[in-house]
This record gives structure tokens, sequence and C-alpha cells, in this order.
């Protein structure tokens, strides 16, 4: 599993400079840096008020998120494995003058990496499929949080990740479920930007966590769901016949039926039930 870790991070240092000078404006950038707040359509509508929370941002890549919470008034750690993409986001965050803290971890070394208990940790787009492990990283969401706290996550719907568009419609195309020892393999000549410049790190190593999982590993750390959507949007395009429904937003089109391309849900972290009276 090491080897496995250490391929995938090597494949994120590459990804991350690439990613930063973001050539094609996927991750909007030149937008941050003019101000722009880069929450993506779906968690832009859901997060509410985070002014004064205290946020840890688990696999925050290159920052941009984390930063943009910190204009929201929010106080936040980032934490990813990758070295460079914790350098850039340390320097985008200093370039917008923006007091954020960045840890290199792995995520399964959150709760030691990172220094005591936060109001919302926020998990959102292509993480939990590079963790073999989904239970533990649940039980590590759990320690993070105070009594009360909550997590917030969106990502890409487990249903859409097993299909694959064909000339005869979709068709599944990778498992709905992965066990930490069989990953699914993956070989990239680029980036998922749209960047042409070619990848040294071609090979990539992921897992499928089915909904049944998730939650299973929201429970595991203790969470209680609060809400679960589903969304027949996504911020990317999955499948080239998706359409523009907006800024960063694609949803299928009208003569092919519809299915479910993200998720998002809220979960708390139960108080402690006060002592029976005797």
């Amino acid at each position: 599993m090491s080897e496995i870790y250490e391929v995938n991070r090597a494949g994120w240092d590459e990804r991350a400079a690439i990613h930063l000078r973001d050539v094609g404006g996927f991750y909007n950038v030149a937008g941050f840096r003019a101000g722009a707040d880069t929450l993506l359509p779906i968690e832009a509508n859901e997060i509410g008020d985070v002014n004064g929370l205290r946020v840890a941002h688990l696999q925050c890549h290159i920052g941009l998120d984390t930063l943009s919470l910190v204009r929201r008034g929010a106080e936040v750690v980032g934490l990813d494995f990758s070295s460079v993409a914790i350098a850039a986001a340390r320097q985008l965050g200093h370039e917008a003058g923006l007091c954020a803290t960045f840890v290199e971890a792995n995520v399964y070394d959150a709760r030691t990496a990172l220094t005591g208990l936060f109001d919302l940790v926020y998990v959102t787009w292509g993480a939990i499929n590079w963790l073999p492990d989904i239970a533990r990283w649940g039980r590590i969401v759990g320690s993070l949080l105070r009594p009360g706290g909550r997590l917030y996550m969106a990502d890409t719907h487990p249903f859409a990740f097993c299909l694959a568009e064909t000339r005869q419609g979709y068709r599944v195309y990778d498992t709905w479920r992965s066990v930490p020892d069989k990953p699914i393999v993956y070989d990239t000549d680029t980036t998922y930007t749209g960047d042409p410049v070619p990848l040294v790190h071609r090979r990539y190593y992921e897992w499928a966590h089915p909904i049944s999982s998730i939650l299973g590993a929201i429970r595991e750390g203790g969470l209680q769901l609060e809400c679960f959507n589903e969304h027949e949007t996504l911020t990317y395009k999955l499948f080239p016949s998706l359409i523009a429904d907006g800024p960063q937003s694609y949803r299928l089109p009208s003569n092919v039926p519809a299915f479910p391309l993200s998720f998002s849900l809220w979960a708390t972290n139960k108080p402690e039930d006060p002592p029976a009276p005797s």
C-alpha cells in the first residue's frame, strides 16, 4: 500500500504544478487572484455562513477553496499530502494577503497533524476516491469535530463514476465497489484540466466507494446524517455529452434519461448525552 501511496503522491505533485499555472482556467486561479470566490455552485449554495467557524479542509490541493472560506470569514486549516500543492496554496495565500494554515500530511494522519477540534470539516470534489479505507476516513473526520460540529461533503456520485459514455449510450465501465488491496488502475497522458502538457507520472490508483459505504463511514465516525442531496448537475464535464448549465455546472442533455451526477451531505458530531438524573 505504501508504494501505491507514493505513486499517487508523485502524480499529485506533478499535477499541482500544472494546476497552479491553470492555462485553461479550470481552477479559475486568475479569478481568485482578482478576488473571486472559487467555491463551486453546489457547495456555494449549501455551505451557509461560515464566519467565525474553525474549519479543517481535508485534501485541499492548491488551497483555493481553503482561501475562499477564509474570505468568507472562517479560520481555516488546509491539509494535503502533496508538498507541491501545499507550497502552491501558501503562495496563493501570501499573494492574496489571506491568513490560512496549510499542513502537509496524509489525511489518515490528520488527527495527529492538526491541533484542536473544529466546527466544520470540509471535503469536496475528488477526495474520497483516493482513499483505500473509507471507514477509517470516517473515524478521522469524527475525531476532528467538536461536539455539535459538522461535516460538509460534496462529490461526484458513485453511480456516475461507474459509467462510460459510448455511441450506444451509457454503460457500466468500472466496478461500483473496490477493496483496499485491489484499487482501480488508470493511466492518462494529461491532467483533467485540459492542459496539454504530457504527464511523466501517468499511472494512478483509485478506489470506488458506494453510497452505502460513505454513509457507513459517517456512522463509523460517530456522526449523525443531517441531510443528503443528489444532484443532476456536476462541476466538471465527466461525460462528453454533458451540457453547460451555468458557470462550472454541467447536466445531461434532455434526450438522455436523468441520473444523479453528484451528491452532497451534512452530518453532525452528536454531543455526548447528559448523564441520566439519579
